[in-house]
């Protein structure tokens, strides 16, 4: 390769890089990264010895995705039996799992890495959901304005705040993002309907990929998305099946297509029913893992829970708080999407740029997700609703939250307010023989769904902009005569006629003689001097309309400014420093288990403690006999289901059973006793 070549190739990756370095996704990807850093700070700031909201939920957290990176990278067929609740097996399925992060797992090791790992996740999954919602609101036909506010609501919206030590209840951008992807790949949008000529199967293959990843991040989010996705795939079948009918012909699905809706939901149910198997041996084990109604309606928030925000809102937090103090669970019944989303999807039934089915339809959806949230509150028993899904729905009986549904909510609402803050602009002008319809919309947009990467991209006009060619290859709009002022464009319903800018009739060559009143008074000076023409009034105005559009937006963006508090780590004693197993940590119970879980992260010793839902009767019996450690009984009973180290830390005991084990006498039991610092360890 010589110097020419070599110079002609570098100037063409610098062209693709910069094509890509600015293309819409990428920008779209960074920006959802730097709010993401900005509205979850100070995750940040240090990383390594502070942990979101409390040291409860995230501590567990932080050790399941460390377990399921050591697990698929030491011995991957165990995965789910961790190194926790010893005896039993299928431990790593006593919670929602977070598989999907296992790659993350496998880098670094240790309490502090672990801890590390759950912040930058914790700040990408905000990236992930902001990223996702915005796919999906572009994908459907949206501007960018419009957009934003659907991905900004759907990744701060008030009440994720009260989840802030919820990771797999944060994970919510896999859900927006396989949804965007498999409507693209269907050539689907909310503007234009079905389009055969869209069709795309391998954004089918990896939307469908997306989906499954989803699920393996736990079934407490995951479950209700396999239903939809359900419903959904019954809805396409049941539409094929309508439009035969009426067509009396068998509409053509490319073969393409097909195979890829085939692969992809074939692939998904098996990753489904794989992730489902250790959770029906969980509960087939322990009976008491099942959920019941009675927990379901402790979890079940009363209607005003909807429009209550949790203390984490820095907006909102203050001014609600004697509302909350009438909520039986505040964690879980502070359930506001938000006020500014509201109000832009009430304006959306109204105004909007979906048709008004699909306004409709966004809005009943919108409306059963939230009689499903609220659990047995609708109709006062649940049922018809949540409680006949729990007694009906397979993997149903498995979650006790229903409140998190309202995840679906903020979504649905944010596809209406999106609808509302799509507008079209002015229509540019067009070659001869292009379609008038292709216009521009807000925000922001060429009109239609033309997301960047579409085959159409390439023929599309900012707003405001013109096509070169000869005046007249632009029709005239319906409500205009040659040669008017332009109309000033306005939010309307949809389906209205679009006011489009006049154009001069094609067989006039050169510009139109102004028409002036015979009671002209201006100097001929004042005459002569050039004026603003046309064309460029709309495009400014337009411009300012653009610039509206960001109001919303940074509504919506402060209603998910947080006070989340940030709290130090637990801190590794240095008597649990390359411990060996099987090991009992005592005191055993309550959220110091969570604490144990996270510090056996260093080389995953085989440990009795382990904190879930419910408690396995192994892990019942091995606290009721340690009770009385060390004396003869004990030991003997520990020896036997396996337990060779028992760990006792002081400054934890007082006030529980476990309080004088320290100066309990140890002679004649074959035991050794060993001090480390302020803690204890005896080897059996």
């Amino acid at each position: 390769m010589d110097v020419d070549q070599v110079r002609i190739f570098g100037r063409r990756l610098a062209g693709v890089s910069w094509r890509i370095a600015r293309h819409e996704w990428t920008l779209a990807a960074l920006a959802a990264l730097l709010l993401a850093v900005v509205l979850t700070w100070p995750t940040l700031r240090d990383p390594a010895s502070t942990i979101p909201q409390d040291t409860g939920d995230p501590t567990l957290q932080a050790w399941q995705v460390a377990w399921g990176g050591h697990a698929l990278l030491t011995n991957p067929l165990q995965v789910w039996h961790s190194n926790t609740f010893y005896p039993e097996p299928y431990t790593y399925a006593y919670s929602d799992t977070l598989l999907g992060y296992a790659p993350f797992g496998m880098i670094g090791d240790g309490p502090v890495a672990a801890v590390i790992r759950y912040n930058l996740l914790y700040l990408l999954t905000h990236a992930l959901a902001l990223f996702g919602a915005y796919a999906l609101a572009r994908q459907v036909g949206a501007g960018r304005a419009g957009s934003a506010v659907a991905g900004v609501a759907f990744a701060y919206a008030p009440w994720k705040l009260a989840q802030a030590g919820h990771l797999h209840v944060l994970s919510i951008g896999g859900i927006a993002l396989a949804l965007a992807m498999l409507a693209r790949g269907h050539g689907w949008s909310l503007r234009h309907g079905h389009r055969p000529d869209r069709v795309r199967p391998g954004w089918v293959v990896a939307g469908w990929a997306v989906a499954a990843w989803q699920v393996t991040l736990g079934f407490g989010i995951g479950l209700p998305f396999a239903y939809v996705l359900g419903l959904l795939c019954l809805g396409a079948v049941v539409t094929y099946g309508v439009v035969w009918l009426r067509r009396r012909t068998r509409p053509v699905v490319p073969r393409r297509l097909l195979l890829a809706d085939l692969a992809g939901g074939i692939g998904f149910a098996g990753v489904t029913l794989a992730m489902a198997a250790p959770y029906f041996e969980v509960v087939a084990r322990n009976p008491s893992g099942r959920r019941t109604v009675a927990q379901i309606e402790m979890f079940s928030p009363p209607w005003r829970g909807f429009v209550t925000a949790p203390p984490e809102s820095w907006l909102w937090g203050e001014r609600h708080e004697a509302a909350r103090a009438t909520l039986g669970f505040p964690g879980e019944m502070t359930l506001l999407p938000g006020v500014v989303l509201l109000s832009l999807a009430v304006a959306g039934l109204f105004f909007s740029a979906w048709r008004l089915r699909h306004r409709l339809m966004l809005a009943g959806a919108a409306l059963v997700s939230v009689a499903l949230a609220a659990g047995t509150t609708f109709g006062g028993d649940g049922d018809p609703g949540y409680v006949t899904l729990v007694e009906h729905a397979p993997g149903w009986d498995g979650v006790r939250t229903p409140g998190r549904l309202v995840l679906w909510t903020t979504l649905l609402l944010g596809l209406l307010a999106a609808g509302a803050l799509t507008v079209r602009g002015p229509a540019p002008e067009t070659a001869p023989g292009a379609d008038p319809e292709r216009g521009t919309d807000p925000g922001t947009e060429p009109a239609g769904d033309q997301s960047p990467g579409s085959d159409a991209e390439q023929g599309t006009v900012p707003v405001g902009e013109q096509r070169p060619g000869p005046a007249g290859d632009q029709p005239p709009g319906p409500d205009t005569e040659p040669g008017s002022e332009p109309a000033v464009p306005v939010l309307r319903p949809a389906g209205a006629p679009v006011l489009v800018e006049a154009s001069a009739p094609a067989e006039v060559a050169g510009p139109r003689p102004a028409l002036r009143s015979a009671a002209w008074s201006g100097s001929a000076a004042e005459q002569a001097a050039p004026r603003e023409s046309a064309p460029e009034r709309p495009a400014r105005q337009w411009r300012l309309a653009r610039l509206a559009l960001l109001v919303p937006l940074l509504l919506v963006l402060l209603e998910g400014v947080n006070r989340t508090p940030h709290v130090p780590a637990p801190e590794q004693p240095a008597v649990l420093r390359g411990l060996t197993g099987p090991a009992l940590v005592l005191p055993s119970d309550g959220i110091r288990e969570l604490h144990v879980m996270l510090w056996s992260t260093d080389g995953f010793p085989k440990v009795v403690n382990g904190l879930a839902s419910f408690t396995p009767q192994s892990q019942e019996r091995i606290r009721a006999a340690s009770m009385t450690f060390p004396d003869a009984t004990s030991v003997a009973y520990l020896r036997q289901v396996g337990v060779r180290t028992v760990v006792l830390l002081p400054g934890w005991a007082a006030g529980t059973p476990w309080a004088d084990v320290a100066v309990r006498p140890v002679d004649g039991l074959g035991i050794s006793r060993e001090v480390v610092g302020e803690d204890v360890i005896y080897r059996l």
